[in-house]
Order: structure tokens, then C-alpha cells, then sequence
């Protein structure tokens, strides 16, 4: 059997709770529930990832039969949820339930039938929007996520990248997950990845079929900005369950989040929905989680938050306590950028050769990949060192650090050529603006014609041709 991820259990769970379930009598014959009793056990006893369990469960459920249990129950509805509860009441799993096969009608298969269920494919497609509802700036430079789900990894990775793209100049996070139901577990590890700068191990599924372990890590690179260090709380409700609880459980064991909110609903164990009849089906575990941190997961007991409110007070009580902690982190940015601007100025003004070169580099980098400075302020420093410090020198390094840290830029090359010649490099000068025009010519850049006239001049100069 092919491995099912949380998010078919999110689905296949919404779509048999959506199905209007009928109080009539449904013609349930002794000889119907002997027959779904045995399919359920049969399943269970093949798939479950708990074996022993699974015969257990299965043996308890035939003494409730024996013992007349279910045999004033005339309807589906009512039978699936008394086979749930008994088979809960054993293995204390949440994700194991036996529900109503979903009630489809039969429809002549034309092409107006088919451009119709595409409309209708595509427009809860563009309605869901891979369970991100709503992100937005609150006040001190919060950011906030309301996501309601986690869809495959090709469906919201590109979306992701999109909301997190507005939230990641922020200087706290919130991420709320209080009506999320579970998902993928690999867009789990994708935002995830967002918050860590190092690899590391999230979480495990061990899988019965095979007794294969697949490992979950973050990712090296994800399509927007990382946010590794900044204050993350994360809102919990009871209606918090399966992959949302994976992502609160992943963040609270690596402390790299404060959860807020209310004991989740205890649903760690993946797996898929199988065919008991033609009336019910069951949703069978087929894996369970396994946290590195732990070693075991929030199966049966939930997901416990550090900050415990209702769900109804937790976005208020996170709000408070983002404040503070975005409050602390900008004191903490504002001391870093500093101690990097001073470390970058002692190592400019210290500069006398080739011997110190490598410590400016480095310090610009710094500052580069902290975001205080990009390539319009390198130059913009160069020239201010070539023309009023008159440091031709110090402004021919500033202007070579440029090309090393953006060497898919034009203007960069220019600019060092420009320094070079001032410096007497003519040949090397000559180099640097060729490269000018090669970047400008493969990136169509609209200052090409400017690149090539500065070329044609430091030619004759270099040649000494008027």
C-alpha cells in the first residue's frame, strides 16, 4: 500500500464529516455488522502500525458484538461513531475512526461535466489558497499567519513564499494555528526550514509496511528570507491537530517557539482510508511519529503549550508577549549592527595592504548578510574614499570587495575599473571594464552603451591612442 500523508487524512476526514448523515433506519441486518466488525478487524490487523494493538482492538470489538452492544442501532451514522468510540476507548487513537463512505451521485461523464468539476477543482483551489488565510503586520512590528492547513509542498511552497515574504521584516512572529487540521509532512518541514539556519532533525515516520523510518530535516534553502533568530509563538486550540500539532511539537522540543493556547488534540499517527463496504469505511494509522528530542510524539495526550489560555485569549496573551520579545530583539539587532559597522570601519581605516585585505572582505561580507549595507552603499563608500578621503588605495579594495560579493553586476566591474585606473592599473583597469560590458551584454543591462564608451576610453589610454 502506497503511504498516505496527513494531508489525504485532513481531507478524507472533511469530506466523510461533510457527508449529512441520515437518522432513518438504514436496514443494518445482524449479518451487516458481523460482516463490517470483521472487515474493520481484518484491516486493522493488516494495516495498524501497532500490531498488537490491532488484535487487541480487534478482539475487544468482537465481544461487543457477542454481548449485543450494537444491536439496537438501525442507522450508519450512529454505528460508525459506536465502532469509533469502542475502538478509541482501546487503542487511544485519535486518527482511527469509521465513517459513512461518502454518498456520490452517479452523473453521465460529459465534457460540460468535466469543464465543470475543473471549475470547480480551480476555484477551491484559488479559495484555499494552500491554507493560508491571512498574513499581516501588527503593531511593533509583529508578524502574524493565520494558516488553516498544510497542502502538498507543490501546491504551498510557492505560497508560503509569498506570505512569509510579507512577514520577514518582522521583529516577532505569530503563527496561528488554532483551526488548522493537519496537512503534508513535508510542507510542515518546508516552514519549518524557514526558521532554522542549521540542519536539523525535526522529526521521524516509521512506516509498519517495510518498517521503514523516513527522516524529516530542514532545508538548506527555502524561496524566501530565513528567519533563525527571530522571537516565534506559535497558537494552539484543541481543534489544533495531526501535522499542525507535528509543527508546534517540532518548534517546542528545539525551544525554538513560546506555544500559546490550548492542549492540542493528541493525533501524531499518519496513515490512510480504507473501504470496510459499500456503506463505511475506516481511517487506519499505517505510521506513527517519532521526535528525536522525545523519542516518542503527542499521540493520545496532545501537544502542550508553554503559555496555557483558552483559544479564544491566546492571540491577545501572544500579542503581549511578542511585544516585549520584538522590543528585545530590536535592542539586540541595533547592538549587532554596530559592533558590525564598528569592526567593518577599524578594519577600512586599518587597511595598508594586500597583508589586511582578507579582514575588510570579511567585515563586508558581515555587514552584506546582516543587510546593513548592499551594493549601492559599497560604492557609494568606494567613491566617498576615492574622492573625499582621497584613499585610492582603500577605495580600489571597496570597489574589488563589491565584485566579489555581487559578480553578477555590471555597474560593480565599472566602478573598480574606474578605481584601478586611478591607481595606475591601466591593464588591469582595462580587464575590469571588458567584464563590465560582458555582464551588462548577458544581463541586457540599459547601461551598456555607457559601459562600452568607458571601455573605448581606457583602451586608448591603456594603448596610448588619441
Amino acid at each position: 500500500m502506497k503511504k498516505l500523508s496527513i494531508c489525504l487524512l485532513a481531507f478524507l476526514v472533511t469530506t466523510i464529516c461533510c457527508q449529512p448523515l441520515t437518522a432513518q433506519n438504514d436496514g443494518l441486518t445482524q449479518a451487516f455488522k458481523e460482516q463490517t466488525i470483521k472487515g474493520v478487524n481484518d484491516l486493522m490487523i493488516d494495516h495498524y502500525v501497532f500490531p498488537e494493538v490491532a488484535k487487541k482492538t480487534a478482539a475487544y470489538l468482537s465481544e461487543q458484538l457477542k454481548s449485543g452492544q450494537y444491536d439496537d442501532i438501525s442507522d450508519v451514522g450512529s454505528f460508525g461513531d459506536a465502532l469509533t468510540k469502542a475502538v478509541q476507548s482501546v487503542n487511544h487513537d485519535k486518527h482511527m475512526r469509521i465513517r459513512p463512505m461518502p454518498v456520490r451521485k452517479e452523473v453521465e461523464n460529459t465534457p460540460e461535466r468535466m469543464i465543470e468539476e475543473q471549475m470547480a477543482n480551480l476555484i477551491q483551489h484559488r479559495n484555499r489558497m494552500a491554507g493560508f488565510k491571512e498574513a499581516k503586520k501588527l503593531d511593533g512590528n509583529i508578524g502574524y499567519l493565520d494558516l488553516r492547513g498544510f497542502a502538498s509542498v507543490d501546491a504551498g511552497a510557492p505560497v508560503a513564499d509569498l506570505y512569509m515574504g510579507l512577514l520577514e521584516t518582522s521583529d516577532a512572529v505569530i503563527i496561528d494555528l488554532r483551526k488548522n487540521g493537519g496537512g503534508s509532512p513535508e510542507m510542515v518541514q518546508y516552514l519549518c526550514s524557514y526558521f532554522f539556519d542549521k540542519h536539523v532533525h525535526l522529526n521521524s515516520l516509521y512506516w509498519r509496511q517495510g518498517e521503514q523510518t523516513q527522516e524529516f530535516w530542514t532545508l538548506g534553502e527555502v524561496g524566501g528570507k530565513k528567519m533563525s533568530d527571530v522571537p516565534l509563538f506559535v497558537l494552539t486550540s484543541a481543534r489544533t491537530f495531526s501535522a499542525a500539532e507535528e509543527f508546534s511539537y517540532n518548534m517546542q522540543t528545539q525551544k525554538r517557539a513560546t506555544l500559546v493556547g490550548e492542549t492540542t488534540g493528541g493525533g501524531a499517527n499518519p496513515g490512510g482510508g480504507f473501504p470496510i463496504n459499500k456503506k463505511l469505511m475506516v481511517f487506519i494509522p499505517t505510521g506513527k511519529a517519532i521526535n528525536p528530542v522525545t523519542k516518542t510524539n503527542w499521540e493520545g495526550v496532545g501537544v502542550v503549550p508553554e503559555v496555557k489560555t483558552l483559544a479564544e485569549d491566546a492571540f491577545d496573551k501572544a500579542v503581549e508577549l511578542a511585544t516585549i520579545a520584538a522590543e528585545n530583539y530590536r535592542h539586540q539587532l541595533e547592538k549587532k549592527y554596530k559592533e558590525l559597522f564598528a569592526n567593518l570601519n577599524s578594519n577600512i581605516d586599518a587597511y595598508r595592504g594586500s597583508s589586511s585585505e582578507k579582514s575588510v572582505v570579511e567585515s563586508m561580507k558581515a555587514c552584506k548578510e546582516a543587510g546593513l549595507i548592499g551594493e549601492g552603499e559599497i560604492n557609494g563608500l568606494g567613491y566617498q574614499y576615492l574622492i573625499e578621503h582621497e584613499k585610492p588605495l582603500t577605495a580600489e579594495l571597496i570597489f574589488k570587495t563589491n565584485t566579489l560579493l555581487y559578480p553578477n553586476s555590471a555597474n560593480v566591474y565599472d566602478s573598480y575599473g574606474e578605481a584601478l585606473a586611478a591607481n595606475g592599473k591601466l591593464n588591469q583597469a582595462l580587464k575590469s571594464y571588458e567584464m563590465a560590458v560582458q555582464v551588462a551584454e548577458k544581463n541586457g543591462a540599459p547601461n551598456l552603451d555607457l559601459f562600452k564608451e568607458n571601455l573605448e576610453k581606457i583602451k586608448k589610454k591603456a594603448t596610448g591612442k588619441p
